[in-house]
């Protein structure tokens, strides 16, 4: 009877999480790519500010891994018609960049001669 019971609450979990969502896409404040989940709540902050807000929500700042992952963060980039901040900082060699814990970078997609260092890379 207990088992019953847990599975109608997980189906119900199930469903608001899945309403939820459902609402969260159609106000493009949420999307995925390849089994990840990306969102934002639309509000413009700083990089400090984004960094507390994502770990908050329990995730981390996007850092693309390949195009598909890109083109999620380029999807809130249009919906917003705004910059969006990336998990990665330059290293300690000008012009080279790497996450933020400190591994390379795997995947990139700078405009050709970018990164440049004047912001709008």
């Amino acid at each position: 009877m207990v088992d019953n019971e847990v599975e109608d609450v997980i189906r119900q979990l199930e469903h608001q999480i899945s309403r939820l969502e459902g609402v969260l896409h159609l106000e493009k404040m949420i999307t995925e790519s390849g089994g990840k989940i990306f969102a934002t709540n639309g509000k413009r902050a700083d990089f400090h500010a984004t960094m507390e807000k994502c770990k908050e929500a329990g995730g981390s700042i996007a850092t693309p891994r390949n195009p598909g992952e890109n083109d999620a963060i380029l999807y809130f980039v249009k919906s917003f018609n705004t910059y969006a901040y990336l998990g990665i900082k330059e290293s300690l060699i000008p012009s080279k960049f790497q996450f933020l814990d400190g591994t390379q970078l795997t995947y990139t997609n700078w405009y050709l001669h970018e990164p440049s260092g004047k912001g709008e890379e």
